[in-house]
């Protein structure tokens, strides 16, 4: 006969087991709580980053990457704020400058400080008065921006005047031995077509081959005024200039037509002597009988002139 073997019991029944455990975890969970409801006082380290730091200057050295603070809070916020650390933001332009060091007033800053943390006033401790930071003096230059914008006007219309730039020059900081081979910037390229009215914005300035050199502003404002124009046409006599003295120089034609293009508003305000158009005698030895005729003066409202005639013939009677 086949005996049958009799089934082991557990030592703790299955149900008790499960009752024990939850009420272990939920112990743990509660005592948790209550520590980290408590209130502790802990020194926490949180890392640094300087910011606003003026153009001539540059940061060298080993200068301090971390602040540390002493805190007095609930265990919670003390154990987020070690795994979670906030970056604080040191603002350079509040400090002193004393000899090679840039002097960071702790105390006086620690509102702006604490404002970045959420912490109370009264429950942080500076563990020092200021921070000393390492810099560096850099060379500082003026230097004019020129244009790099292609403007292409609307039929019938040009601007008034040379593209304004504002500020037309600016402030740069680098190295000595760079600044002293910069005399100008450049705009970035930018194409602006079928202008029929009065155009502003702002555009880049080109820092491409400019690496190690900081700029003050990266960007200048542009203006142009435009205005509806016409194509207007004087006749203007040529003057001779310096003929020797007792010499007869005859040329023709004695006069010339000025091309022009001007605005509509200040048509009517251009006249013949608003020109002055001449020719060189001095230029005669090698002419071949010609003389090329030149504008000395032109009013600031036209644009475009051009001449009917260039080559001015000349003859010198005995």
């Amino acid at each position: 006969m086949k005996t049958k073997l009799k089934e082991k019991k557990p030592w703790i029944k299955r149900g008790p087991l499960k009752t024990f455990s939850f009420f272990l975890g939920l112990s743990a969970v509660i005592w948790v709580v209550v520590q980290y409801s408590k209130e502790y006082t802990e020194v926490i380290e949180f890392p640094i980053l300087y910011t606003n730091l003026p153009k001539d200057k540059i940061l060298v050295g080993n200068n301090p990457k971390t602040l540390d603070l002493r805190i007095r809070e609930r265990g919670f916020h003390i154990a987020w704020n070690r795994v979670f650390p906030k970056n604080i933001a040191i603002d350079i332009s509040d400090a002193i400058e004393e000899g090679n060091f840039l002097i960071y007033d702790l105390e006086l800053q620690k509102t702006a400080i604490l404002s970045q943390l959420n912490f109370d006033y009264e429950k942080v401790d500076l563990l020092q008065k200021n921070m000393k930071i390492n810099f560096e003096q850099r060379a500082v230059k003026k230097v004019a921006v020129l244009s790099s914008i292609d403007l292409s006007f609307a039929i019938g219309y040009s601007a008034l005047e040379e593209i304004k730039l504002q500020p037309d020059s600016i402030m740069l900081s680098g190295p000595a031995n760079i600044l002293d081979t910069l005399r100008t910037i450049k705009t970035k390229p930018l194409k602006i077509s079928n202008i029929s009215n009065d155009v502003r914005g702002k555009v880049k300035l080109e820092t491409a081959n400019l690496k190690a050199v900081a700029l003050y502003q990266e960007e200048v404002n542009y203006f142009v005024r435009t205005e509806k124009f016409t194509e207007g046409k004087l006749e203007v006599p040529i003057k001779l200039l310096n003929v020797p003295e007792g010499t007869n120089v005859v040329i023709f034609p004695k006069e010339v037509v000025v091309f022009y293009q001007v605005s509509l508003k200040d048509f009517e305000k251009i006249e013949p002597s608003s020109f002055e158009v001449a020719v060189d005698f001095k230029n005669a030895k090698d002419s071949d009988g010609f003389l090329i005729a030149q504008i000395l003066e032109k009013p600031n409202q036209v644009n475009n002139i051009r001449l009917n005639e260039k080559k001015i013939q000349f003859v010198i009677k005995r």
